[in-house]
Formats: structure tokens, C-alpha cells, sequence
């Protein structure tokens, strides 16, 4: 990796943290030393970037801080590229006109030599059957965990019969073929990951939900383990 692009990869990285990142996580994310990471960090404070923080402690960038206009390399583009296909298969229709706008803005700024990336990338996503039974679901899911809004639905078991649910979402995984929601269930008053292809009829409602300790999705991803928690952290 260039010297350049590791310090914008610094930034990135202590940008989309909430909480000040160590040295020792960010040489862990580059596969650099420490060492390397303090240097870098360093030469960007005398640079000018806003950021706060000291060894052993953590670093973070000030709120508001904005980089200049993006490049992209071509692994960069094509990573892109795919990420917009699988979002367009198996996302709402919202979130794949939301790819394909990103998209649009990425040819607008990207080398004219690379360019032709966007259109001859050869890393398809084939759809799959029911893979947009999902696709109502995922809209008032995504909705409710924006809003914090409790969300109902009528859930199906996986040997028939159907409860209706009432939850706290807290979160949204695609599992390549298949979106779950984890949510705090009023019914079980306990956890539950449902199949989004087997929520029908989702309401979001008005009621709103703060985050309690217990049934946080920090506390649901506890019990899996550090790998899991891991996911929060980015």
C-alpha cells in the first residue's frame, strides 16, 4: 500500500468510529507495526487533519471533518461494482436505485481509463428464487431501525403456523442468500432472529424505543462472542 493511500485509510478509519481507535487496531486493519501508525498519525497532525487523541489511549478525528473528492483504484471500482449487483438482486427496490445512483456519481469522478470498468466488470450476482420475497420486509426494517420505531409483522415458523410479532429491530444481516432481522421480541421478551422471507404484512409503528441495557444489539451479539461484537466496530 502506498504511504498515501494508508494515511487516507487512517482517516476512513478513525471517521467511521464513534469511540477513539488505538493505534494498535488501525496497524491491525493496514498490516503495518505500531510503530508505522504513530508516524503516520503524527505527520498528519502536522499536516493540519483534526485529530485528537495520544498513544496508549486512542485516537479519534473531530466531528465535521470532511476529505477531499474521492479516487478509486480498479479493486476499488470493482468491489463497487459487485457490491451494487448483490444490493440489486437482493436488496429493496429503494436500496438498488440507491446503487445504481452510486454508480452514476462514481463515473462522473473516476479516470477516464478506468471507466470502462463500471460497464465490463465480469463479477455477476445471479438471482435466486424468492430472493425478493424479502423485499418488503427489508423496507419497513430498515425504516424502523433508522426511526427506532417498534415494527409488527406476521411470521411463519420454519414447519408452518404463524405468530404475529411485535419487535425492537436491531439490526439487518444478509447471509448471501437470505436477510434476517435481530430484534428484541415483546412476545418471547427475549431475542429473535426472523427470516425476512417469511415476515408478511410489516408495520411500522408510531410507538418509538430507546436502547436498554439487556436489549441492546451489542448485548445480543455478546453472547455469540468477541467475532461477533466485532461486527459493531467496523
Amino acid at each position: 500500500m502506498r504511504r498515501a493511500d494508508r494515511l487516507f485509510q487512517i482517516i476512513q478509519l478513525l471517521r467511521r468510529r464513534r469511540t477513539a481507535t488505538t493505534a494498535t487496531h488501525i496497524a491491525e486493519r493496514l498490516g503495518v507495526s505500531a510503530r508505522t501508525v504513530y508516524r503516520d498519525i503524527r505527520d498528519l497532525v502536522l499536516a493540519g487533519t483534526p485529530i485528537d487523541g495520544e498513544a496508549g489511549v486512542g485516537y479519534r478525528v473531530r466531528p465535521g471533518y470532511d476529505l477531499p473528492p474521492l479516487m478509486f483504484d480498479r479493486d476499488e471500482i470493482q468491489a463497487l461494482v459487485l457490491g451494487a449487483r448483490i444490493v440489486r438482486q437482493f436488496g429493496d427496490p429503494a436500496l438498488a436505485r440507491a446503487s445504481d445512483a452510486i454508480l452514476s456519481k462514481v463515473a462522473a469522478v473516476i479516470p477516464k481509463d478506468l471507466a470502462p470498468l463500471l460497464a465490463e466488470t465480469r463479477l455477476f450476482v445471479p438471482s435466486s428464487i424468492g430472493s425478493g420475497r424479502a423485499s418488503d420486509a427489508l423496507s419497513a426494517a430498515r425504516e424502523a431501525l433508522i426511526a427506532h420505531r417498534k415494527l409488527r409483522f406476521k411470521y411463519e415458523g420454519a414447519h408452518g403456523g404463524g405468530t404475529e410479532r411485535t419487535v425492537r429491530p436491531l439490526g439487518v444481516f444478509f447471509w448471501g442468500r437470505t436477510w434476517t432481522l435481530a430484534a428484541w421480541c415483546e412476545l418471547r421478551n427475549d431475542f429473535r432472529n426472523f427470516r425476512l422471507d417469511r415476515a408478511s404484512g410489516s408495520t411500522l409503528l408510531d410507538e418509538t424505543f430507546d436502547d436498554e441495557p439487556g436489549k441492546t444489539l451489542r448485548d445480543l451479539l455478546t453472547q455469540y462472542g468477541p467475532a461477533a461484537v466485532r461486527l459493531l466496530d467496523g
